[in-house]
């Protein structure tokens, strides 16, 4: 299938760390690896939940959660662990959370990273899975290099994402948005058409991209997240 998203342009080598351990499984590492396949300039290093704890802040770029459970991701680092992945965004680190790694990223759940001024509509996150439309923004539209027209992407219990209002963090800028929805076995319905599907944000010096659906295993998306592990990055100019 022909890529929707271009490719991003790649300015020098950066190292990312993808977390595999309790919270995310090897299926959801394995879909970041294939679509970083085509960047021999990213260097991916799979991390553990002890690799996390014993985090050097200067070894990675950009640290990646996939897909899984957020709470699961939680206790797979520990205290030690969500102190360090902070810190490593604080002083300049990307965070790209995927699903689940999204959930982690939110301020309205205790066991949560809280660097991203989200939280999510409804405690009831079993949503179901589904192929959905998503509409770039006028900033998205730009960010994934001139895509302006609704894509698919495949959905599976991503956060539906509201402002957290936290006044020591910047608001997020929205990339996409979900223009259907499902909201299956219990969940609200109504409140995911117009919600956002992507966002971007700060923490302290660095840079958080955060993705509810997953375009890592959507045909014709395989260039979304590489774009956003590359902005997290700071060290990439993005294809126009």
């Amino acid at each position: 299938m022909k890529s929707i998203i271009p490719a991003p342009v790649q300015t020098r080598e950066i190292k990312v760390g993808i977390y595999r351990g309790p919270g995310s499984p090897q299926g959801g590492v394995d879909n970041v690896l294939n679509v970083l396949k085509p960047f021999p300039q990213v260097k991916a290093v799979v991390l553990s939940g002890q690799d996390v704890e014993r985090l050097n802040n200067s070894t990675y770029d950009v640290l990646v959660f996939p897909g899984g459970s957020g709470s699961g991701q939680s206790k797979g680092i520990g205290a030690a662990g969500l102190k360090n992945v902070r810190e490593f965004v604080k002083q300049g680190g990307g965070y790209v959370g995927i699903c689940g790694g999204a959930y982690l990223a939110c301020s309205n759940f205790t066991w949560g990273l809280g660097i991203l001024n989200a939280g999510t509509v409804s405690s009831k996150w079993r949503r179901g899975q589904a192929m959905l439309d998503l509409e770039p923004t006028l900033a998205g539209q730009q960010w994934l290099g001139g895509v302006s027209s609704t894509f698919k992407v495949r959905y599976h219990n991503g956060p539906i994402l509201k402002p957290a209002a936290r006044t020591d963090l910047p608001a997020y800028d929205v990339l996409t948005v979900f223009k259907t929805e499902i909201a299956e076995y219990g969940s609200p319905a109504g409140v995911q058409v117009g919600s956002p599907a992507h966002v971007i944000a700060t923490y302290g010096k660095g840079r958080v991209f955060i993705s509810s659906p997953h375009p890592e295993n959507t045909p014709g998306l395989e260039n979304f997240i590489p774009r956003g592990i590359l902005w997290s990055a700071a060290h990439a100019s993005m294809a126009e």
